[in-house]
């Protein structure tokens, strides 16, 4: 089974209906802190929706016991302009 191991994570934008960002566009984790050098933005309606699955697999926690297979993608929720994340260890 998949685990993050480690304290980085990176969080991209695979699609975007949101003005405040573009596919692409990355933000990055170090430990408990946004590594703001290496981070294009981040919005804090965004960081709701990717927040509680930085923090279980930053511990270890299997993406299977959080209900993913494969890819880690989250939505951000605000539904008039979806965001979709994908989040993945480095």
């Amino acid at each position: 089974m998949a685990t993050f191991e480690g304290e980085r994570v990176k969080i991209e934008v695979i699609e975007s209906h949101c003005p405040s960002y573009k596919p692409g566009e990355k933000i990055m984790i170090n430990g408990a802190l946004v590594d703001m050098k290496n981070t294009d933005k981040i919005c804090v309606m965004a960081l709701q929706s990717f927040f509680p699955y930085i923090y279980a697999l930053r511990k270890g926690v299997k993406m299977e016991k959080l209900g993913f297979s494969g890819r880690v993608l989250v939505q951000c929720p605000d539904y008039c302009r979806p965001v979709i994340f994908e989040l993945s260890a480095l």
